[in-house]
């Protein structure tokens, strides 16, 4: 004899109906442990992490659609439950939309590849070394070491700038004036010494000055070069910019602050 517990006048669910459900999701259970086994058996173990996190948030969506296909079955009005709860499923909906956007730009990010642990990012003026990264949130760590937590959905508003993902080496520049009637060709040379010296400047590709404008008060150059770690890019360009400090002063070449001429034009008087 089945005992049923009635939840008003369209609902009616029975022992026998909880235990068919309870069953359904035990086998669905086993089914979807042994597809993701089948699946990532061949996979290396990043990409393996990677799909695990991207598998649990379907498995969800699987396990919901599998109860509401079986409580169809077993005669429950799956339209009932829906209408009874129709004003807290939509105020759930709402205040879960910023949460669900994380979770779909997470999968994304997990699918495309397009940030990887250890990659130096810069989204919203912020720059930080990619620590972790899960469903709902990045977590990357800045050049101050203070932990920099970003909710996924700002990749899918915001440009999100790679630093590494060519490789970790980085092309970073130096920019410099000088007075006009320097020594253009020795201004050349000090840049260049004043980047190859430095440790943590690569040598191939080698460092290079490119002359960029005739600026108003200044002839302006770019010292380009290479660095392994562009994530404490500061401290190298810092030690380049004392460089060349040092050595136009040794050369005297001069560094000209922006300078205007002022003409006074005073009309004669009137008789």
């Amino acid at each position: 004899m089945k005992q049923h517990v009635e939840f008003g006048k369209d609902i009616s669910i029975s022992i026998f109906d909880v235990v068919i459900v309870i069953t359904v999701i035990f086998i669905t259970t086993l089914i979807l442990r042994l597809v993701l086994r089948i699946i990532t058996r061949n996979l290396p173990p990043i990409d393996k992490g990677k799909f695990n996190v991207v598998f649990s948030y379907f498995r969800w969506l699987i396990y919901v659609v599998i109860l509401l296909v079986t409580l169809h079955t077993v005669g429950i009005n799956v339209t009932a439950v829906f209408a009874a709860s129709a004003a807290l499923l939509i105020g759930v909906g709402l205040a879960l939309q910023t949460l669900f956007q994380d979770i779909i730009s997470g999968v994304f990010i997990l699918i495309d590849q397009t940030v990887h642990v250890g990659d130096i990012i810069e989204i919203d003026g912020k720059v930080g070394r990619v620590e972790e990264i899960k469903l709902r949130t990045t977590r990357a760590v800045t050049i101050d070491n203070k932990v920099l937590v970003i909710p996924n959905h700002l990749y899918l508003e915001n440009s999100l700038y790679n630093w590494t993902q060519n490789g970790t080496v980085t092309r970073e520049n130096v920019q410099v004036g000088v007075a006009y009637g320097s020594d253009i060709q020795l201004v050349k040379k000090i840049l260049l010494q004043a980047a190859s010296t430095h440790p943590d400047v690569i040598s191939s590709p080698e460092p290079i000055v490119v002359f960029t404008n005739f600026g108003e008060s200044s002839l302006d150059f770019k010292l380009i070069f290479s660095l392994g770690d562009s994530f404490k890019a500061q401290f190298p360009k810092s030690d380049i910019r004392f460089e060349i400090d040092r050595l136009f002063r040794e050369h005297n070449v001069s560094i000209p602050f922006p300078q205007r001429d002022i003409h006074i034009i005073q009309k004669p008087k009137l008789k």
